[in-house]
């Protein structure tokens, strides 16, 4: 998939792109190139903008510079006289370590901070307040996808915030996504939270799947005929379309982490309790995911929940 040509649209309020300038190319500053970012960094230089990066590992600098941006001692140098700052951090800890007042006062006027980590609606308002002190306008855009949809272009955005703000930075996003796939879910905070209700749905239909399946095995009916019958079932879904031959091949999808994962659990269902809502399913799938995190550390793994079943069970979910 080739880059999405690049807009000369203005925004609502008469700027072009994601800042306060007449030229559509952005001084883009991105906080956090890792696994994620990395190819991020890439498709946005490749958009031409300027972009200069930061991470706390400083060997991710010859990436960076790989890629065709320009290498930063700290978020707050890499932030000078941007337009933009993007911010790819593990989760709301670093995303609160990674921006203090400096790094939003050295940003350029009119500025916009884009957040694309899978941060906590919590954490993330302190921060929007700390923006808001310097006149930086904030939008969320937690992602969704692999690296290699990252580089491929084909992420999900998840997008909070003022429409006026995501029309100025459509053009931006669209280096990076299509614009199909940018879903704008309303206010600040709706964005963080969809990214979260995503990941409770999919790593619950991960357990479910895997406790259908061990009971089906037990009780003598073939993996593969099951699988391919669920998926054409009222019960088929994505899991089992598409993820679940990663699991048959012994692939417990080590691309993120255990901890980070049971991290997102327990912020969302605290989302649930704090309006009210039941969330006696989410507990559960919290729960397995902290059992899961006791008996094998914080290691990388999205199944490994999946894994702890197989190990109760004992049985390994292999056609």
């Amino acid at each position: 998939m080739g880059d999405p040509e690049y807009l000369h649209a203005a925004g609502q309020d008469g700027r072009d792109d994601c800042h306060g300038g007449d030229s559509v190319p952005s001084r883009v500053a991105l906080v956090g190139v890792g696994r994620m970012g990395t190819p991020l960094c890439g498709r946005i230089v490749s958009a031409g903008h300027t972009v200069t990066a930061f991470d706390v590992r400083p060997e991710r600098e010859d990436p960076v510079r790989s890629s065709g941006a320009d290498w930063a001692p700290s978020a707050a140098t890499a932030a000078a006289g941007a337009d933009v700052l993007i911010t790819v951090v593990p989760g709301p800890d670093e995303a609160e370590a990674a921006l203090p007042d400096e790094v939003f006062s050295a940003l350029a006027p009119e500025a916009v901070w884009i957040d694309m980590t899978s941060n906590a609606p919590a954490v993330a308002q302190v921060l929007r307040a700390r923006a808001a002190a310097h006149g930086v306008d904030v939008l969320e855009a937690p992602l969704g996808g692999s690296p290699d949809d990252a580089e491929h272009g084909r992420l999900r955005l998840f997008v909070g915030g003022s429409p006026e703000v995501l029309d100025r930075c459509r053009p931006l996003l669209e280096a990076v996504t299509t614009s199909d796939r940018i879903s704008h879910m309303g206010g600040p905070g709706t964005g963080y939270t969809t990214k979260l209700l995503i990941n409770l749905l999919w790593f619950g239909q991960a357990a479910a799947t895997a406790e259908a399946l061990l009971l089906g095995r037990r009780a003598g009916i073939d993996l593969a005929v099951l699988r391919d019958t669920l998926a054409g079932s009222a019960a088929g879904s994505d899991f089992i379309r598409r993820d679940l031959s990663a699991l048959f091949a012994g692939d417990y999808l080590p691309s993120y982490g255990l901890d980070r994962i049971h991290d997102q659990l327990e912020v969302i269902t605290g989302e649930a309790r704090d309006l009210g809502t039941p969330h006696e399913l989410a507990d559960t799938v919290l729960h397995l995911h902290r059992r899961a995190l006791e008996r094998f550390g914080p290691v990388n793994g999205e199944l490994l929940a999946v894994a702890l079943l197989e190990e109760i069970a004992g049985t390994l979910l292999r056609p």
